[in-house]
């Protein structure tokens, strides 16, 4: 773990340290996350935290993407969708070799028109679901993928 660093543990596809999502809603993330790795191998990890540390969002997420080993080594295929609601802060983390698929332009349209109006709104779990749906869309294989 890095220095400085309170990172939690890997717990499985959904990490809900700061207690946001209620347990079927973990449940159909979860089962999305695995969906999606059954696919592509791409793994997708949903996680909120309590607090950041004082760490700027992105440096938490690349240290924690790291530390956890999320996405295959060798093709660096993984994806953080990152939800830290003290500092109201969210962030999509792309492995280096989803960045053609999931670039940044796309990771920020996707907070920006999927997350974000539902976290204005005060609900999270929809602005979480919403993100996670619009990522893994990102993601699935073109004859999967539904209009």
């Amino acid at each position: 773990m890095p220095a400085g660093y309170a990172l939690p543990a890997l717990t499985g596809r959904v990490v809900d340290k700061a207690d946001l999502l209620a347990p079927a809603q973990e449940a159909s993330l979860s089962a999305q996350s695995a969906a999606l790795e059954k696919a592509t191998g791409h793994q997708f990890v949903v996680v909120t935290v309590p607090d950041l540390g004082g760490h700027p969002i992105e440096d938490y997420g690349l240290h924690l993407g790291r530390y956890w080993g999320i996405g295959r080594k060798q093709v660096n295929d993984g994806v953080l969708l990152l939800v830290a609601p003290n500092e109201r802060k969210v962030r999509i983390e792309v492995g280096y070799g989803l960045e053609t698929t999931l670039s940044d332009p796309r990771a920020k349209t996707i907070i920006d028109r999927d997350i974000l109006p539902a976290f204005r709104a005060g609900d999270m779990p929809k602005g979480i679901i919403a993100g996670a749906a619009a990522i893994t869309h990102t993601l699935e294989p073109a004859g999967a993928k539904a209009t």
